[in-house]
């Protein structure tokens, strides 16, 4: 029996020391978009490695290039993103440089008054894209990111009424666990 509790203890121990030394989950929110255009970004990213990560975001009012809602515009849009992250620094995980290839899923509607009467355009579509940002990382816990990004989206009734490229930019806060 003593053997046997020696082992399992030794057991813990070793996979204790063979875990990794920092926290790889991570919440954070693009405050920007919440003061700036009243749209709320919350996402979610898991440190898989020193420098690479998995997140998934929840775009709640997205609006494509940061189009306003003046002279009765409304957008009723929410998109989902899942992406990867490289990150190039050394000094922290998750930290510095990074880059983040992506594909996000948007749906809902867009609609205009016009003088001929009410225009909805049709806002499904997919998007892939690229972006980049610098993210620090203070005492592994509280994070402050800035970062940007350029998407094409594949829906030709969005192309023809915005764009077919999409920016997006942001400044994120978050925290580790």
């Amino acid at each position: 029996m003593k053997k046997t509790l020696i082992l399992i203890f030794a057991l813990i121990l070793s996979l204790k020391l063979t875990a990794q030394e920092f926290p790889n989950n991570e919440i954070k929110l693009n405050i920007a978009n919440v003061i700036a255009i009243a749209s709320v970004e919350v996402g979610y990213e898991y440190l898989f490695d020193y420098n690479q990560s998995i997140d998934a975001e929840i775009l709640i009012n997205d609006r494509i290039n940061f189009y306003d809602e003046t002279n009765s515009k409304k957008f009723n849009t929410n998109s989902f993103k899942l992406g990867y992250n490289f990150y190039f620094g050394t000094e922290n995980p998750g930290s510095g440089l990074f880059f983040n290839p992506f594909v996000k899923y948007r749906f809902g509607d867009f609609e205009e008054e016009t003088n001929f009467g009410e225009i909805t355009t049709d806002m499904n579509t997919f998007i892939v894209g690229l972006g980049s940002g610098y993210k620090w990382n203070f005492s592994n816990s509280f994070i402050i990111a800035i970062y940007g990004s350029v998407g094409r989206n594949f829906s030709d009734e969005v192309k023809e009424r915005f764009s077919a490229i999409e920016f997006h930019g942001g400044l994120g806060i978050g925290y580790r666990f």
